[in-house]
């Protein structure tokens, strides 16, 4: 069995106790994982401090750092995958293409390292002032707290690493307790790339202590989260004036119009509800479908999704494995059974197996069930049927939440409807609300959180912009 350790000041360390990590499908142990104190979250925060106090990196140290990283992180491939597969219980297609998409998102980050840039300021154009000119430069806020969620253990980390460190900016990093051990794999490749002792610290534990603890942490500048919509309110209380880019909750949509390409929208629509057991802030959770085409779209959808293979993770055909817990498969369970007895049909799914909770489809769901106005974070699609584009639309918008819809469409202006009038930070055109490609700008509007992800929009958040002036003699 694994012992999983902190990183801290460059040196691996044991914890003040420890926690057991277990594969999601078996139940077998994985890893002991070291659990930090107090102390040693407050060294973590010093060391980061510490050393971007006494040693900057350039910009070409920056890229060449991370490029490094990005090769190593190919050489261990078949290593991070099982990792992902093992802690997380994701299939190994989800988990390779975690590890494939972490290499293209490091890859970015290194690139955007030496393209960091101020602009020019028409300051010589105001009256009076045809002897000044001015420009804006791009500087680190320093101390930067990473806190990052289980359904992607690699890649979302990366997402706020990467672009943490071409910004010039030092690092401590907690995981989700679930999956701490790919996270300790990739500091592993971040301090073989050359990443100085302080610049990335590991700390492990609970969200409740070790979690405030950084909350509460004066020395960290800016926080980067993704995360339920009711941690990222403890964070924007607790650390006041600071700043952080939180990506949050969602009650994902996408819309399937009757001219829509039914070829191309059921198996993307199968796959972005189901993979990674649903457990994706963007997976579809409500799918609207023109009445006019309800019936054979539902008997399709059904169909693609029966043969869709749910079990061992291990297994190249899995598209389904277990959920992260016996505990959220149950709730996930539960809640589908309500909205049963609430009135809702279900033509697909519904069985429940330990960890795993089979592909399931409802109709009939209404807007008050729990499956349609909360975040469900399962593999459960709610399908509504719809007359008219603005009443779809009115109901996506009266959620609280606004992080990315889909539409399938071939008619330009409904698209063009959609994103003008959709309320999200994303709008994806034949594509569904789970579409990603990580050199884009991700992020929500609402109770969805703000700021962007994307190495260069990232980069962006954790840079302070200073205005320099210059009168000319």
């Amino acid at each position: 069995m694994k012992t999983g350790r902190l990183y801290i000041g460059g040196e691996w360390l044991d914890g003040a106790s420890s926690f057991v990590v277990e594969d999601k499908f078996t139940g077998d142990k994985v890893a002991t994982v070291a659990a930090a104190s107090r102390e040693q979250v407050s060294q973590a925060v010093q060391a980061a401090a510490s050393a971007f106090a006494s040693q900057r990196l350039t910009p070409y140290a920056r890229y060449e750092i991370l490029h490094r990283a990005a090769g190593l992180l190919e050489a261990r491939r078949k290593e991070f995958a099982s990792t992902i597969v093992a802690e997380s219980g994701f299939t190994i297609s989800d988990g390779d293409n975690e590890v494939a998409r972490g290499i293209q998102t490091l890859l970015i980050s290194a690139e955007e390292a030496k393209r960091i840039a101020g602009e020019v300021v028409p300051i010589d154009g105001a009256p009076g002032q045809e002897q000044r000119m001015a420009f804006t430069i791009r500087s680190p806020v320093g101390v930067v707290c990473a806190i990052t969620p289980f359904n992607s253990p690699l890649n979302t980390v990366i997402h706020k690493v990467g672009p943490a460190l071409a910004a010039g900016n030092a690092v401590v990093l907690k995981p989700a307790m679930q999956t701490p051990l790919t996270a300790e794999l990739l500091c592993q490749v971040l301090a073989e790339a050359g990443v100085p002792a302080g610049y990335i610290n590991l700390v492990h534990g609970h969200g409740p202590d070790v979690g405030m603890w950084l909350l509460e942490d004066p020395r960290i500048a800016f926080y980067t989260f993704t995360g339920s919509t009711n941690v990222g309110r403890i964070i924007q209380r607790t650390i006041g004036l600071r700043r952080s880019q939180l990506e949050l909750g969602s009650i994902s949509s996408t819309i399937v119009c009757e001219d829509a390409d039914l070829v191309r929208a059921v198996p993307r629509c199968v796959n972005a509800s189901f993979r990674k057991a649903g457990q994706v802030c963007t997976s579809v959770q409500r799918l609207y479908v023109q009445k006019s085409i309800l019936d054979g779209f539902v008997a399709s959808l059904v169909a693609a999704t029966k043969q869709a293979r749910v079990g061992d993770p291990k297994d190249p055909a899995t598209l389904v494995g277990p959920m992260i817990s016996v505990r959220e498969a149950e709730r996930a369970a539960a809640w589908v059974d309500e909205a049963v007895a609430q009135g809702a049909r279900l033509v697909c799914g519904g069985l429940r197996q330990g960890a795993l909770f089979f592909p399931t489809i409802l109709v009939d769901a209404t807007a008050s069930m729990r499956v349609m106005c909360d975040e469900i974070f399962a593999p459960v699609i709610s399908i509504v049927p719809y007359d008219s584009l603005d009443a779809a639309i009115a109901e996506i918008n009266a959620t609280a939440y606004g992080l990315a819809a889909g539409i399938f469409t071939s008619n330009v202006n409904t698209a063009m409807k959609a994103a003008r009038q959709l309320q999200v930070g994303t709008v994806h055109v034949n594509e569904t609300s789970s579409s990603r490609v990580d050199v884009m700008p991700y992020g929500g509007i609402k109770e969805s959180g703000f700021g962007r992800e994307g190495p260069k929009y990232s980069i962006q958040e954790m840079t302070n912009e200073r205005l320099v002036t210059w009168s000319l003699y």
